[in-house]
This record gives C-alpha cells, structure tokens and sequence, in this order.
C-alpha cells in the first residue's frame, strides 16, 4: 500500500502502482512495459524493458496528482511513449468508440439525430488526427534532430508550447449530448460507450498535460545545451483560431439554429433578429439543406456539438 500524496519512488513495484491508480496500466503499456514486471521495483525498468524509470516517474506521479519531478527525465523514453499513445487513440481507442455508437444507436428511430452524433465524432477525430499528425511530423521530428544534436534556428518548444491546446473540449459536448438528450438505441450499449467517452476525455486531458509539464520543459532543457545551427521551421502550427461549426453557414444561418435550439418559434426568432417570418422560414429550408437535417432535435443536436449554444440555455 502506498501511502496517500506520496509521490511514487523507485522502490515501488509497479503491481503497487497499479494498485494504487488503474490508470497507470496504460502508462505501463505505452511505456512498452510487459505486465509480466508488474512485481519489479520502477528501479528495475531500465534494465528489464529498456525504459528509464525517472522517465516513467514522472509520468506516473504526474497522472496520478502526485509531486513530480522532470529532473532525470530521458528525452528519448518520453518522446517514445507519447508516440505509442497517439497510436493507440488513433488506432484503437477512438476507433472502438465509432464502432459501439454505430452499434448503440438506432439510426431508423431518429436519423438526424443519430447522423448528427456520429457526424460530429467523425469530424472530431479527424481533428485529432490532425493535431496529433502534427505532433508526430513536426515536434517529434524536431526532437528527433536534437537528439542527434542539431537544433533549428527557426523552431523553438515554446512556438509548439504557444499553440498547444487540449483536444478533449469537444468530447465534453458528445457527452452531455448523450446524457441529457440520448437518441434512441440499446441504453446498456450506450452506457458503455458514454463510460468510454469519459475515459477518452480524462485521458486525452492528461496526455496534454504530460505534454505542457513534462515534455517542454525537458525538451527546452536540451534546447539549451545546443547552438542553433539551420534556419528551417519543422511546419506550421495547428491552427486553433479556425471556427468549429459549419464553414457553409452564413452568420443569419448560425443564429437562426441557435434560437431554433432554444427551442423559439418562427415568429419569435423573426421578432428577435428583426427579420420576417418567411425569411426565417427560407433560412430554415437552406439550413436543413446545406446539413442534411430536417427536425428541430437534429438542429438543436447540431448547435450543440457544434458550440452554437450553450447547453444551460436549452431545455432538454
């Protein structure tokens, strides 16, 4: 048993890691550490799997809300296992979670607003593709060059640091979607796969965290140690400006599907946007559409997940 706010020390065995947070079980496996060491000392992991236990220390501790600490904290070990938790998100934890929505949801009962569900997870992990894409070609790459003790004059971590953002946001939505308004289907398969979203939440949440806390910090160490010698920039940044819902909406069309989620009638949206009732009425019938939606639950569903309304101001 270890004892409670104490941080993890090399004399832990990682069977009581485990123990003591079940998250850690995905640490130990992007760490490519066999669950057959699970009685070893962290001390031993260098030896027996090849990775530097301060490395993964840190990480742990770090995950679990402990102290932490980034000194002795191997570049290599690290970029390694966040290369291994960008496969697995896009390989086979987001995968799995399409898979039991198509599984849990009833298309024939509600169309608009099981296309919308699906739609909006689609169009999020290939968001996430995109971020982490980024990461793997661009940053790591970098660290890569660093390591071989070449360091770009152009690029520095913090323009990385300056741009990074956590791309769990929009699961949250997903989530409250699925809770307060839940489209039609089988309730024990969508509770899995709801209890599945929160999982991939808080576990994107804390790989950004490891990312901002631990690998900066440790890649701007090395930066140090390492004159600039070529001017190139490894690519651009992700862009984090960029509007999230439907570019192929005019502005008109974006507040017409807010008042719509709102649950407002055509005359008061009219009254509200100073506008005719037939106009509202044209803007309905190009947004149903431009979207492929045709009832108010599929727009209501839509404004939601795409951050047209906040979900206080709607009553499910």
């Amino acid at each position: 048993m270890i004892e409670a706010n104490r941080p993890y020390a090399l004399e832990d065995t990682l069977s009581d890691l485990i123990c003591d947070n079940r998250q850690l079980l995905m640490a130990i496996s992007r760490f490519g550490i066999p669950l057959s060491l699970a009685g070893r000392p962290v001390s031993e992991l260098g030896e027996c799997a090849g990775v530097n236990p301060h490395t993964f220390l840190a990480v742990a501790n770090l995950t679990s809300g402990r102290e932490y600490s980034v000194d002795g904290v191997d570049l290599a070990s690290l970029v390694g296992y966040l290369k291994r938790a960008h496969a697995y998100f896009l390989d086979f934890f987001l995968p799995g979670i399409r898979r039991k929505l198509l599984d849990a949801i009833d298309f024939g009962a509600d169309p608009d607003l099981a296309s919308g569900v699906l739609r909006f997870f689609d169009d999020y992990v290939g968001e996430v593709r995109r971020h982490m894409g980024y990461e793997n070609d661009n940053l790591f790459a970098y660290v890569d060059r660093l390591l071989a003790g070449e360091r770009d004059a152009g690029y520095t971590v913090g323009i990385f640091a300056a741009h990074h953002d956590a791309v769990s946001h929009k699961l949250r939505r997903l989530k409250d979607v699925l809770m307060r308004y839940c489209p039609p289907g089988n309730a024990d398969l969508l509770n899995s796969v709801l209890f599945d979203i929160i999982n991939c939440e808080d576990d994107l949440e804390c790989h950004c965290r490891v990312e901002d806390n631990i690998l900066v910090p440790v890649v701007a160490r090395v930066e140090s140690s390492i004159v600039p010698t070529a001017c190139s920039q490894p690519g651009k940044t992700v862009d984090s400006d960029s509007p999230e819902a439907d570019i192929r909406l005019g502005r008109r069309e974006r507040e017409i599907i807010a008042a719509v989620a709102k649950g407002w009638s055509n005359k008061e949206i009219a009254d509200r946007l100073c506008i005719s009732v037939h106009t509202v009425a044209t803007h309905r019938r190009n947004i149903c559409a431009k979207l492929a939606i045709h009832s108010s639950a599929g727009l209501t569903v839509y404004a939601i997940l795409n951050g047209l309304v906040d979900l206080k101001d709607i009553d499910l």
